[in-house]
């Protein structure tokens, strides 16, 4: 069973949401919350929850304030934000506060399910990571987002399974530098695990 927590104030958004997302698959259930209180009570009862679909504009705590908090709190629980605010600037805030995907209010409910399926299987989805691919599909994921060559090499050794442990020994650096350039790996491919980092080097099969 696929849980889902959907985070909106407005009933019959919150409704629509939950009756396109219970097609996505057999066995999804969506539990509904209209503010950000209730959610995290929610969160807290349970560590049962796959997603949350979160709104920017909530009454009490807004959305941005909500998923720093579930970033910190519930790391392992990703979310995607459904938004009006859907400008450039409000997409880059929403995924450097800890979203995994952004959909506009104004998509259709297959885009609400593409980008669910997408951040369920570990990836990252946006209209701006969408674009950015079309523009960027020749280009390696060093080249894409800007590593260096001592965070292309861990790129590297990420995507053929290496541990830690392992690339340390095999790079000659210590454990925690690996985890420093892992860090800034994450940050500049705007991913919060090793996992969605290999689902970008095999999505369109990438070189480093």
């Amino acid at each position: 069973m696929t849980r889902i927590l959907i985070v909106e104030d407005h009933a019959l958004v919150r409704e629509a949401m939950a009756q396109t997302l219970v097609r996505l698959e057999p066995g999804v259930e969506c539990v509904e919350v209209s503010d950000s209180e209730q959610a995290l009570a929610r969160l807290e009862e349970s560590a049962e929850w796959d997603l949350a679909v979160v709104d920017l504009m909530l009454p009490d705590l807004n959305g941005f304030s909500l998923l720093g908090v579930m970033a910190k709190r519930f790391p392992d629980i990703p979310a995607v934000v459904v938004s009006a605010m859907d400008d450039a600037g409000s997409i880059r805030r929403a995924m450097r506060a800890g979203a995994s995907g952004f959909v506009s209010k104004a998509s259709s409910g297959e885009v609400l399910r593409e980008a669910v399926r997408t951040v369920l299987s570990g990836g990252v989805y946006s209209p701006e990571i969408t674009s950015d691919d079309k523009r960027r599909n020749g280009q390696s994921i060093s080249e894409r987002y800007g590593l260096t060559a001592a965070q292309s090499r861990v790129v590297e050794l990420l995507g053929q399974g290496k541990t830690n442990r392992e690339i340390a020994d095999l790079l000659g650096l210590s454990e925690g530098t690996v985890k420093v350039h892992m860090s800034a790996i994450f940050r500049a491919m705007n991913v919060r695990s090793r996992a969605q980092v290999l689902v970008a080097l095999s999505r369109k099969g990438n070189s480093v």
